[in-house]
């Protein structure tokens, strides 16, 4: 039997107390060719193991000798159910030598405090360990369900699958799809990948062209009736598209209640990408180099880099796709070039900021590239003793803004929706957030040439009033941080 575990150089081991845990321990480790030696107080329990040609010896664990015949041992695991005489048996062996390995059972975290109290150096508890051992096999359990009936789904496509994306898709929501996708050609059937705005982020138009994702726009599609299957992936809504939704995969709840035949919400995960990456591997597919670039970016870029709400499951995942990931192209997309549209936002960003405390607030003016505004405020999240930022600027009568915030005392998400939900439409979350606000909430003024420098005046002091007042602060006195 063998478990798949593989010990290390080590090759003296003792096991005192082989019970049902012990005796299987002992014979992964007989079958790696190691020497044990194995102490037990049941002499019919001994003798049976001689029988199976095992060095066994009659002892009590519990007594001080015990620690005599481990001397010459480099591990010893103390497997016996009776936690107290375990407990003991540490005790004696760390009175006689203080430098042997010594693995103890517990049998709760009390317990297990004092074992390790008493010199253990690794204490197990064999119920926690079936319970997670179980866990893991019901996750196993549900991700091949779910694959099987995934599968099913996508197979009953007649023409064509939609695969639909965020609005102004990120990497996230591109690899997402773009793996669905993948899976659904290994299935035999043909789909397109959808979004209904633009893709605005360089950062993102970088990544979809180095990749060579295909993404097709919803109002370029000339018969939306060709789409008989219909997905959302990393997405809240399909409303404005007027589809039947059969499959939703997201890591965060979507905001409108569907009923379709497939659903894997997990909020548990940091993103969609890790979700897709799991169906990947569990349809056993040959991943092909763009999308497992694609996932592990989307990964990356979830987690920033897993230093944000990174969980277990982000890293196997991006374990695996790491040696078939491009990570040439990962640079590429990471550092591309910036537009003159974004530099002119930045520059503004930068000469009107305002700096209250940590705060940074800046107005960017009219602008053309609104995804610019995000690129700002992330770029001015490096400035010395800025935590968190929020650059607004106009376009098509609206106030667009983007915040950012390293600060773990602000949910920025939460501040833009405390100061703007009522206003307009916020989204996002503890590091990053935007708004779209109508320019008239704030002014009641028409615009025209003539009246476009008193709207961003006004507008200006309107918006940071509101938002360092949902950041609690009194920016009656900001600086621009010189």
């Amino acid at each position: 039997m063998s478990t798949g575990v593989t010990i290390s150089s080590i090759s003296d081991y003792a096991i005192l107390g082989c019970g049902s845990v012990g005796y299987a321990v002992t014979e992964e480790l007989v079958e790696q060719g190691k020497d044990v030696l194995i102490i037990d107080r049941d002499e019919s329990r001994v003798e049976s193991l001689r029988d199976q040609d095992l060095d066994a010896r009659t002892a009590d664990i519990s007594e001080p000798e015990t620690a005599d015949f481990v001397t010459d041992r480099d591990v010893v695991l103390i497997l016996a159910s009776d936690v107290e005489s375990n407990k003991q048996a540490v005790e004696h062996i760390r009175a006689v030598d203080d430098t042997q390995f010594v693995v103890a059972r517990a049998s709760d975290p009390v317990s297990g405090d004092e074992l390790e109290e008493a010199g253990a150096d690794i204490v197990i508890n064999p119920s926690a360990v079936i319970a997670e051992s179980a866990l893991r096999a019901l996750e196993s359990g549900e991700l091949e369900y779910n694959a099987g009936k995934l599968a099913q789904l996508v197979e009953t496509t007649d023409e064509r699958l939609a695969i639909v994306t965020q609005d102004s898709p990120d990497p996230d929501s591109i690899a997402s799809a773009a793996a669905l996708q993948a899976i659904a050609s290994h299935l035999g059937v043909e789909s397109d990948i959808i979004y209904l705005g633009d893709v605005g982020h360089q950062e993102n138009r970088a990544f979809v062209n180095l990749l060579g994702i295909d993404l097709v726009q919803w109002d370029e599609i000339g018969d939306h009736a060709i789409y008989d299957t219909a997905a959302m992936v990393d997405h809240a809504t399909s409303a404005e598209m007027d589809l039947d939704v059969d499959i939703v995969v997201d890591h965060h709840e979507p905001e409108v209640e569907y009923e379709p035949e497939f659903v894997d919400i997990r909020p548990n995960m940091s993103s969609t990408s890790t979700i897709m990456t799991k169906y990947i591997q569990e349809f056993d597919m040959n991943v092909s180099e763009e999308v497992a670039t694609a996932l592990l970016y989307g990964i990356r870029a979830e987690t920033l880099d897993f230093k944000r709400d990174t969980t277990p499951a982000d890293l196997t995942a991006a374990a695996y796709l790491y040696p078939f990931a491009n990570h040439d192209t990962l640079e590429q997309v990471e550092s591309p070039s910036m537009s003159p549209e974004t530099l002119d936002v930045l520059a503004e960003a930068i000469t009107n900021r305002d700096v209250q405390g940590s705060h940074l607030v800046s107005n960017a003016g009219l602008v053309r590239d609104r995804e610019a505004l995000t690129q700002a405020a992330s770029h001015l999240l490096d400035l010395e003793g800025v935590t968190t930022t929020a650059v607004f600027g106009i376009a098509d009568e609206t106030i667009f803004l983007a915040g950012r915030s390293k600060d773990i005392r602000i949910n920025i998400g939460k501040v833009l929706e405390d100061a703007y939900g009522e206003m307009g439409e916020t989204a996002g979350h503890s590091t990053q957030a935007s708004a779209e606000i109508p320019l008239g909430i704030f002014t009641g003024i028409q615009i025209s040439e003539e009246t476009r420098d008193t709207l961003l005046d006004l507008t200006e002091e309107a918006v940071k009033r509101t938002l360092f007042d949902a950041m609690g602060v009194d920016g009656s006195e900001g600086s621009n941080g010189s």
